[in-house]
């Protein structure tokens, strides 16, 4: 049974809407929205206005149907911060997407001059962290990105702070479908997502909340028995709440495997690209991007967010948190010295 000091309660809570609902928008991709502008450009990096008016827009349009929106340090908060509702949860990507490439997997690290305790200061509600991992890495590897996200759990649990883990697979050297991209893998293998869940549940990595990938490939989410009893192993080795990303997935893929996720007792969504990147298309025409954002994105938005609520699953009434729920209970002396050394 897991117990949350008052900090990770009060983040978590700020994430969710009133009914323990995750409804929350990924405004922190970088080499999905930096490489087509680059591209438009001509220009081996992406004008840096221009990446950061994408993300504000996203945050002006969008952040009304979110109970939380997930900014990143580069682009996202200098330019996007200040048109950002106080109302809504506030989550702050850590790792670098800048990642090393090895014959033995891929080695994850936190953006330069950024911190668990500089999200805490700024106001941050949660902490977010993708590693990319492959049970079937080199151990090396592997035990370098155990490590990696350890320490960034301990963090959180210092500075008392939710952890939001995000997990992906992607090709080895040796594989099939070679591709840096931040899309799903192609040919990827359940049990190699199932796996990486499993290792990552462990409590040594403090993980609060996981930002899980389909175990199946987005447009095998057919409704079958088959698929729901792979989504169904995934929540159970969760052990805790957890949420989908969609990965790229397209809009109508990305729903079928919400309601998967939602049958194997997913508290909600962390997306970002199967929200706005039929918006994107259109860049440089901002006025096409911005009616496409404030019509059938937000459309789409308002679909997911009925499922959602029709479907998925109060985050604090997990039965990891016991009988009684998630909640503050100052009288329990464990929460008193916890949150006394934080």
């Amino acid at each position: 049974m897991i117990s949350l000091t008052p900090g990770k309660l009060w983040g978590m809570r700020r994430m969710a809407d009133d009914k323990g609902l995750f409804k929350m928008t990924a405004v922190d991709q970088r080499p999905p929205i930096k490489g087509p502008i680059a591209k438009h450009h001509g220009t081996s990096e992406a004008p840096w206005e221009e990446v950061a008016r994408f993300k504000t827009l996203l945050v002006e349009t969008l952040q009304d149907a979110s109970t939380a929106m997930l900014l990143d340090p580069h682009y996202a908060i200098p330019m996007g911060l200040d048109r950002f509702s106080p109302t809504k949860g506030l989550i702050v990507t850590l790792e670098d997407s800048l990642f090393t490439e090895t014959e033995g997997g891929r080695l994850s690290a936190e953006i330069d001059d950024w911190s668990v305790g500089k999200i805490k200061r700024m106001g941050g509600d949660a902490v977010k962290v993708l590693a990319w991992y492959r049970p079937d890495a080199s151990p090396e590897v592997n035990q370098a990105q155990q490590d990696f996200t350890k320490r960034i759990g301990e963090a959180c649990a210092k500075h008392d702070i939710p952890f939001l883990f995000e997990l992906l697979v992607y090709p080895l050297a040796a594989d099939a479908h070679q591709t840096k991209d931040y899309i799903e893998m192609e040919g990827k293998k359940a049990d190699d997502v199932l796996k990486s869940v499993e290792e990552f549940a462990k409590p040594d990595y403090g993980v609060d909340v996981f930002k899980l990938e389909s175990p199946v490939n987005a447009n095998d989410a057919d409704g079958s028995d088959a698929v729901q009893a792979i989504f169904d192993e995934m929540g159970r080795l969760a052990g805790r709440p957890w949420v989908m990303l969609s990965a790229g997935a397209n809009k109508d893929a990305f729903r079928k495997v919400l309601e998967h996720a939602y049958k194997a007792g997913a508290s909600g969504y962390l997306a970002g690209r199967a929200i706005w990147l039929d918006a994107f298309q259109h860049y440089p025409d901002w006025a096409a991007i911005e009616a496409d954002l404030r019509g059938a994105s937000c459309d789409y938005m308002d679909d997911l967010n009925t499922l959602t609520d029709a479907n998925a699953h109060n985050w604090a009434k997990h039965p990891v948190f016991g009988p009684d729920g998630a909640r503050f209970q100052p009288v329990d002396a464990s929460f008193r010295h916890t949150y006394s050394e934080a």
